[in-house]
């Protein structure tokens, strides 16, 4: 089984994301717990790039470095732990990418479903959890969390609005 967790930043997606893998394996399942962008050796660099605020990136240089993330996500952890059995619980996936690139950033829903069904080579949830919160919470929850806002923690109220 496959069971993505979305939201806004500040929602609980990680935090939500790992109770809900904690209590399947307590329950006896072999759970494997990722993330996106991330979740794979070159997707933790592609993170790194994708919230780096201090250099400017064009949204469509953006969604294509989600997709890329993605893509390798999908091949090296999501595609093999469903075929040997596994449930695979991802913070962010698809959703996360339509709501951001979309409506954040203003990218033609199609050319964004294109590219989330390619990254995504037809591997789509079984089961997603939405956690909607207000932005203004989700932000205040996010930037209190420590360190220096990236660049989706520092976006505007009316980017916000729009994811």
């Amino acid at each position: 089984m496959f069971i993505t967790f979305e939201g806004i930043e500040g929602s609980g997606k990680t935090t939500h994301s790992k109770w809900a893998a904690a209590y399947l394996e307590e329950k006896g399942l072999k759970v494997i717990h990722t993330r996106e962008p991330g979740g794979t050796k070159v997707g933790e660099i592609v993170r790194k790039i994708l919230l780096e605020k201090s250099t400017p990136l064009a949204p469509f240089a953006e969604i294509f470095l989600f997709a890329a993330d993605r893509a390798e996500h999908v091949a090296e952890v999501i595609q093999p732990a469903l075929e040997r059995g596994e449930v695979v619980i991802c913070d962010r996936y698809i959703d996360s990418t339509t709501a951001y690139q979309s409506g954040g950033r203003n990218i033609p829903k199609e050319w964004v479903g294109t590219l989330n069904n390619l990254s995504s080579q037809g591997v789509l949830p079984d089961l997603t959890f939405l956690l909607d919160c207000p932005a203004d919470v989700g932000l205040t929850r996010a930037r209190v969390k420590g360190g220096a806002p990236d660049r989706f923690e520092s976006e505007t109220g009316a980017f916000y609005q729009r994811v």
